[in-house]
């Protein structure tokens, strides 16, 4: 059975990948009590080499330091297994401040309270940088605009497929 590392499962996802009997699937998240694992994403408590595949959407704007959760992604999956991974490109290049520190900044500089960066085109160099061969889809080639939306993504999202 395929191993799959869901980060911050959405519901919707969550109920189409369990409905999958080859696949052996985890999910994981900070805060949320409906994650089968509690987890850090700058500190995943699996092995080495310990999923096939991981799925990740509008997590990483979420963490402090993103190129470690990056790395620690690589490091879980094994080798030729590949990380989808989703975040909002909301700037010409990503723009962090680690300062910023308060809700309303936050709100004001990044669009969210809960981001700490907006990213640019140029996360390709930054999961690149964590190892990965990264090749990038427009949300819309994945399907129709239904089909997208059941996804929990919008038509003009990119999805990085990052292959170890």
């Amino acid at each position: 059975a395929k191993r799959l590392l869901h980060v911050a499962p959405e519901r919707v996802l969550e109920r189409a990948f369990r409905r999958l009997d080859h696949l052996r699937y985890v999910t994981a998240d900070l805060r949320s009590p409906r994650a089968a694992v509690r987890m850090d994403l700058t500190r995943i408590p699996c092995a080495d080499h310990s999923f096939d595949a991981v799925f990740c959407s509008h997590v990483l704007e979420h963490v402090d330091d993103d190129r470690r959760a990056m790395r620690e992604l690589h490091r879980v999956l094994v080798p030729r297994g590949w990380a989808a991974i989703v975040v909002p490109i909301t700037a010409p290049r990503t723009q962090e401040d680690p300062t910023i520190g308060d809700a309303a900044t936050r709100l004001r500089v990044y669009g969210h309270p809960d981001h700490v960066r907006r990213y640019g085109p140029d996360c390709v160099e930054r999961l690149g940088a964590a190892g990965f061969s990264v090749s990038t889809y427009a949300a819309a080639d994945v399907g129709d605009a239904e089909q997208v939306a059941r996804l929990g993504l919008r038509g003009d999202e990119v999805i990085y497929h990052c292959v170890r």
